[in-house]
């Protein structure tokens, strides 16, 4: 799930008394590139009886491309996970002044000012670039907005900095944490997801709006096939209803946490 600390519309305490209502009573934040909304999470869990699992999605890269890997139960105060965090922030920021000189090449006329106010404390992405567009009345909508300029083959588009998924994976289990890989879908090939596990992966999200019942079926046969733990999750930003409607839906169990618990590092 995701806050306005990354790229969702609701903010930490929102997030936790949606989830209360939809009778959840463990959940995890993963923002990207951000571990901002943990506090706040975490101190209406305890008012609302939610368990908050520390969490945070972060950009990988394999074969020059991009793969999401979670992190779970990671320690939020860890140093060097937090000096990570800044310096990818700072590669996002980079980035979106990269794709709003884009723009402006192509008589798009989007500033940096309307980005950074449309992303507030977020780790600012295409997503607000895209509501910046509709806000600024230049696009008329967030759908246009990416399909026109931003989408991965769009005239504005500008890749991210690369960060191989081993790093990534070894930044989460230097921080404590489980390294999973997050709604992989269609777009592995089983080379690049052998790669991924060999690389020390913990697990792989299995449930998620964008798997069907077989990709379900086959990425659990992966995850007993390698002894790896298996996640899932709605991957709520909210907005659209569909979004809306996937939200305390894609659920795993308490044995499956325990698992998860039981696969920490030991420290």
């Amino acid at each position: 799930m995701h806050t306005t600390y990354s790229d969702g519309i609701s903010t930490p305490s929102e997030i936790v008394a949606k989830a209360r209502e939809a009778g959840l009573g463990i959940i995890s934040i993963t923002d990207h590139d951000s571990l901002g909304a943990l506090p706040e999470a975490r101190r209406h869990g305890e008012q609302y009886g939610v368990e908050v699992i520390s969490g945070i999605e972060f950009g990988a890269t394999l074969n020059s491309r991009e793969v999401h890997i979670i992190g779970y139960f990671v320690d939020p105060d860890s140093d060097e996970l937090n000096s990570a965090v800044e310096r990818f922030r700072e590669e996002r920021l980079q980035r979106a002044h990269r794709m709003v000189t884009k723009l402006n090449a192509l008589n798009v006329a989007l500033h940096i000012d309307a980005v950074l106010e449309s992303a507030g404390e977020g780790a600012i992405g295409r997503p607000h670039i895209a509501r910046a567009l509709v806000n600024c009345g230049l696009t008329d909508s967030y759908y246009q907005a990416f399909n026109k300029y931003i989408s991965d083959s769009g005239p504005a588009y500008e890749r991210r900095a690369e960060n191989p998924v081993s790093d990534i994976i070894g930044l989460i289990s230097r921080a404590k944490g489980l390294s999973v890989l997050a709604h992989p879908g269609r777009t592995l090939t089983e080379a690049e997801l052998l790669t991924i596990i060999r690389s020390g992966i913990d697990g792989i999200e299995v449930k998620h709006p964008s798997h069907t019942p077989d990709l379900v079926k086959y990425y659990r046969g992966i995850v007993n096939q390698y002894y790896l733990v298996e996640t899932g999750g709605s991957d709520f930003h909210g907005g659209p209803k569909a979004d809306d409607r996937n939200f305390g839906q894609y659920t795993i169990s308490g044995e499956d946490i325990e698992a998860m618990e039981r696969r920490l590092p030991v420290t």
